[in-house]
């Protein structure tokens, strides 16, 4: 519902939490099924390293957690924006 007088501070904070929840959706999803389908009921003995990490803990952690820190560095310059916080005037004289 859009309102004549709302406050452009406001579509923006809107904007701005739907991009930043569906990054968190998308991440822990991710995150949820890589670790689930890699690191569960797994031998042991497949077992693979990557930097040190176990590799369902990479790939589904530490891989997905740097992606989002870039991708919200980059969220933060590029898509979010400054608004002016004076309330709106009215234009009838």
């Amino acid at each position: 519902m859009k309102h004549p007088n709302e406050y452009p501070i406001l579509k923006s904070a809107r904007r701005e939490a739907l991009g930043a929840i569906a990054m968190l959706v998308i991440a822990a999803a991710y995150s949820i099924t890589v670790c689930y389908q890699f690191g569960y009921g797994r031998d042991p003995k497949t077992l693979t390293y990557v930097l040190g990490f176990p590799d369902w803990i990479f790939w589904g952690i530490v891989f997905p957690w740097g992606c989002c820190t870039l991708l919200s560095t980059g969220f933060a310059f590029l898509f979010m924006k400054d608004e002016d916080l004076e309330p709106p005037t009215s234009t009838t004289t």
